[in-house]
């Protein structure tokens, strides 16, 4: 019995050494810095100079009553809601195409995931040309089809900035949902394909009978890192529109920037940081556990 003890002590004292490096780096580079940032909210400093003034919770009750955030989280909250309903349909209608086009359309995969290869900097600028009203991409084709009356200003226009921005961040991110169902599909037994056709289904029964069934807990897990996502995004909108026109694609990643690196408020920065910690953190774990709960 001893030795069997010492023989487990052992295995998990190598175990922990194993992971050590790891968890130093997590220490390091995840856990540290949401400390300080929690640290940093208690205090009014420019982020330069070297004296910090304590103010308590002062930031937090002004992030209470601070429109321009509560207005940055329903952009987020609209931001998860489009990027799910459009994203996610669109993805399993190509991965379900690809995959029942076998290797003949294996150069497509490879095209349509081109968009998640680029920097998303390089994506916003290319689309800003795009939708330059003048002389973009996008007014170019609507004047060759004469219907130069939709053409406006897309990213200057309140109404539609906010639009014009989830379309290309959808366009980015369908290639990487769509690669996700790609191999949820290629997990399903291909003798359940083979009684279906036995059985005399159609194509639309395969999809709505086998596919869609097993493909369900993928589908969960893609909203999930949608939401996520959806909640901490920043470059693309960042480089488009900088959460203008009149915040009108403000999201909380940009305010919190803008605050602790422009307006040079690092600890109301924090601030926002600290609770979109907080806001993450929660809807993570409530997404967690609602399908876990659907599942049992």
């Amino acid at each position: 019995m001893q030795r069997d003890r010492t023989s487990k002590f052992a295995q998990n004292i190598g175990i922990f050494l194993f992971l050590a490096p790891a968890l130093i780096l997590i220490g390091i580079y995840i856990i540290w810095p949401i400390i300080m940032s929690f640290n940093l909210s208690m205090f009014e400093w420019d982020g330069v100079s070297p004296q910090k003034i304590y103010i308590g919770l002062k930031n937090w009750k002004d992030l209470l009553h601070d429109s321009i955030f509560w207005h940055a989280l329903g952009n987020n909250i609209k931001f998860i809601f489009l990027s799910i309903i459009i994203e996610m349909p669109i993805a399993i209608l190509i991965a379900v195409l690809l995959d029942r086009g076998g290797k003949k359309f294996d150069v497509f995969k490879s095209l349509f995931y081109l968009p998640m290869l680029m920097s998303s900097v390089a994506i916003g600028v290319l689309f800003k040309y795009i939708y330059d009203p003048s002389f973009g991409l996008l007014s170019g084709i609507l004047s060759f089809l004469h219907l130069d009356f939709l053409n406006q200003d897309w990213l200057g226009d309140p109404n539609v900035a906010f639009y014009s921005v989830v379309a290309v961040i959808c366009w980015q991110y369908i290639p990487f949902y769509m690669i996700f169902f790609i191999a949820a599909l290629s997990n399903i037994p291909h003798e359940l394909y083979e009684a279906a056709k036995i059985d005399g289904a159609t194509q639309g029964q395969y999809f709505w009978k086998i596919e869609l069934p097993l493909l369900s807990p993928s589908i969960k897990t893609a909203c999930i890192l949608s939401l996520i996502g959806s909640l901490k995004y920043f470059d693309l909108i960042y480089v488009m529109t900088e959460g203008g026109p009149s915040n009108a694609t403000e999201l909380m990643a940009t305010y919190m920037y803008k605050n602790a690196f422009a307006s040079f408020k690092m600890g109301y920065g924090s601030t926002i940081a600290s609770a979109m910690f907080i806001i993450i953190t929660t809807a993570g774990v409530l997404a967690y556990f609602a399908t876990k709960k659907n599942e049992g």
